[in-house]
């Protein structure tokens, strides 16, 4: 009886989940068929070829794209991580009411959309010469990014019992010991969310790349992509699906290895919050 009042509820969640999977099936059929193909987007090829993947790897600058977004987004991700937590700690336990102002800022910054002050900083950028470099891209990504780590991370550690930092001190530890002995290794489930959904988010970035990364051997994968796409001739649709499906593999694979920190420290941060 239960489970014919709950069939609602998988019929939901299927629907669901064939909107999200409908353009990734589009995507990989469209990689493997040829550009004179004029069948449905929903017919699977026939035949199916792999030029378009040999295209891909053999007339573009694929591999140099793929280094650059790894470069710019572990960088970035590495930065946002290290400083968010170290950030967060103190917030967390120094309950003020400059600390509950600082917190609050960090929320005012995370509902400031970041392309609504592009020209300011494109400016800037011009100014210090950091057109076309990976710290400037890093820079601007890490600016942006910072807020919602630091508020993750503060909520996540106000969870933490204090005792914990008491039993340190009165180990003979100071602050600095307290958080990476005690406080940081409990961190490993909030991170492990934050470097997926900051390391998607600037995988995909492109908005910020397309103004600051515009020199072609610069271009990360989204901009590399974008080339496929052309005002002045006919764009190569089939060759831009088989990029994108080799631009979103290595993300699909982090998130595999990861999903079991990923998905704990959802639930922990909903229970604890």
């Amino acid at each position: 009886m239960r489970k014919r009042k709950n069939g609602w509820k998988y019929l939901v969640s299927l629907v669901i989940c064939l909107i999200y999977l409908a353009p990734i099936y589009v995507l990989v059929v469209m990689s493997f068929k040829t550009v004179t193909d004029q069948t449905s987007r929903l017919a699977l090829p026939n035949p199916v070829v792999f030029a378009n993947y040999a295209k891909v790897f053999l007339e573009s600058d694929l591999l140099r794209a793929f280094k650059n977004t790894c470069i710019v987004t572990f960088f970035t991700v590495a930065i946002e991580v290290v400083a968010a937590c170290m950030a967060a700690y103190p917030l967390a336990r120094n309950r003020s009411r400059l600390n509950g102002f600082i917190r609050m800022l960090f929320m005012g910054v995370m509902m400031i959309p970041s392309l609504s002050i592009l020209v300011g900083v494109y400016s800037t950028l011009v100014s210090l010469h950091a057109i076309s470099t990976y710290w400037g891209i890093v820079l601007v990504s890490v600016a942006f990014g910072l807020p919602m780590p630091i508020f993750l991370y503060t909520n996540f550690i106000v969870s933490i019992p204090q005792s914990l930092d008491d039993a340190g001190a009165i180990d003979g530890c100071n602050s600095v010991q307290t958080f990476f002995h005690i406080i940081l290794p409990q961190l490993k489930p909030i991170t492990a969310s934050i470097i997926i959904l900051n390391g998607v988010g600037m995988w995909n970035e492109y908005g910020y790349s397309l103004y600051i990364l515009q020199k072609p051997k610069m271009y990360t994968l989204t901009l590399m992509i974008s080339q496929y796409f052309s005002a002045s001739a006919v764009s190569d649709l089939n060759g831009a699906a088989a990029a994108a499906c080799v631009a979103i593999a290595p993300v699909v694979i982090l998130y595999l290895f990861l999903q079991k920190y990923f998905v704990q420290g959802q639930l922990d941060s909903a229970v604890k919050g």
